[in-house]
């Protein structure tokens, strides 16, 4: 049999998936990204068992990588609470801001593996949330040369 119809191919393709890459900032989580992280686990171990029992060598390697990467999530998370009435913006709280444009914006200021903006949630890494902190209600913060006054904060 010719060589061009072996798997050796997919050995190789397999060994290049690479790692998640992980951020090299704080790994700040709020509660509710520690139970994420947590249920991300728990629903890898149970994928590769599954890949494991039907011998799916791809998918083995796939779930182990991200295994690995949720692990070292889990390994380094930091929960933070912010201090309830706080005065400036610190992880964790929510805060409203009104856009130079006269539109409202909410954002909770979360981890990175937490934050999605479609939800309202902001990575404490993010450009805007590296202007809030620190700052309180009736300051302004700048964003890609946008102005933001900050008009509400809450804690959580």
């Amino acid at each position: 049999m010719s060589r061009a119809f072996t798997r050796e191919d997919d050995n190789e393709a397999i060994a290049d998936i690479g790692e998640r890459p992980v951020s090299q900032h704080r790994n700040l989580v709020t509660e509710k990204g520690l139970a994420h992280i947590e249920k991300e686990l728990a629903r890898l171990r149970e994928e590769l068992g599954e890949a494991e029992r039907s011998s799916n060598r791809e998918r083995i390697a796939l779930v182990s990588r991200d295994l690995r990467y949720w692990t070292s999530r889990r390994e380094t998370a930091e929960v933070s609470v912010p201090e309830p009435g706080s005065d400036v913006v610190r992880f964790g709280m929510t805060v409203t801001l009104l856009g130079e444009d006269g539109k409202r914006h909410t954002w909770r200021i979360v981890g990175e593996d937490e934050a999605d903006a479609a939800q309202g949630s902001i990575s404490h890494v993010s450009p805007m949330a590296q202007a809030l902190f620190g700052k309180g209600v009736g300051d302004e913060a700048s964003v890609n040369g946008k102005e933001f006054e900050i008009v509400g904060m809450k804690a959580g």
